[in-house]
């Protein structure tokens, strides 16, 4: 499986040298390049990403400011003209810091410690017990409503908020599609536009621009579409 990465940068021939660099590695996949810190935090609030290869020297946000605030489940691996933010960047947990120029055996060196990364979290995660129910947040202070993840039809993006569509009812909660679908099991769930994440055991049926889910047509993105259709054909006869 690939890590869905994107590019921060606002030299465009830096930019080019890491996109051919990343065309070049079967496990990385660009999904978004970005020349604005700011434009790129609002990708992140909407989409999955893995990694981000930020360049530090932005204007606006810095790439240091832009790492402390996004997720921390997004690995960063930072790139820059400036070896004095070395130690901060490291502070900041990156996985690495690419100086500027970056020679590919130097940037696949890098790239290389999230598969190790990965193998150490996913045998982290195979080993605990995972709960299979979430607890979403309701209207009220403390109130919390207990979801059974295989009761999860699918969950719609209404801008600032979410729609969380069970069997039984509909939740909406104050959040982003982002952080909903990093608290679901990859397996069992996915992303198939940008306003929709279905659970692959309630499709019902599909066509090449829409999923059916319990009578619900929902768009295919164009965006989405192939790595849909890769998990489909991984269960077809």
């Amino acid at each position: 499986m690939a890590f869905k990465c994107i590019i921060v940068d606002d030299e465009p021939p830096a930019t080019r040298i890491l996109e051919n660099y990343i065309g070049k590695v079967n496990f990385l996949e660009k999904v978004g390049v970005f020349n604005d810190s700011l434009k790129a935090l609002e990708f992140l609030n909407s989409q999955s990403v893995d990694v981000i290869f930020l360049d530090i020297q932005m204007p606006q946000l810095t790439g240091l400011q832009l790492s402390r605030i996004i997720s921390k489940n997004i690995k960063v691996i930072f790139t820059t003209a400036y070896p004095d933010f070395a130690l901060e960047g490291f502070e900041l947990n990156a996985v690495d810091y690419l100086l500027k120029p970056i020679a590919f055996e130097r940037f696949y060196q890098a790239v290389s410690k999230l598969n190790s990364e990965s193998k150490i979290e996913l045998s982290s995660t195979s080993n605990s017990n995972a709960p299979d129910f979430l607890f979403i947040k309701t209207d009220g202070k403390n109130k919390f409503q207990k979801v059974f993840l295989n009761d999860v039809l699918y969950v719609e993006s209404l801008q600032n908020y979410v729609c969380i569509h069970t069997v039984k009812q509909q939740i909406i909660t104050h959040s982003s599609l982002k952080n909903v679908i990093e608290s679901l099991p990859e397996k069992d769930f996915i992303q198939i536009h940008k306003s929709y994440v279905v659970s692959l055991k309630h499709i019902e049926s599909t066509d090449n621009f829409s999923v059916f889910v319990n009578g619900k047509e929902l768009p295919i993105g164009a965006t989405y579409k192939d790595a849909f259709f890769d998990e489909i054909d991984q269960n077809k006869i």
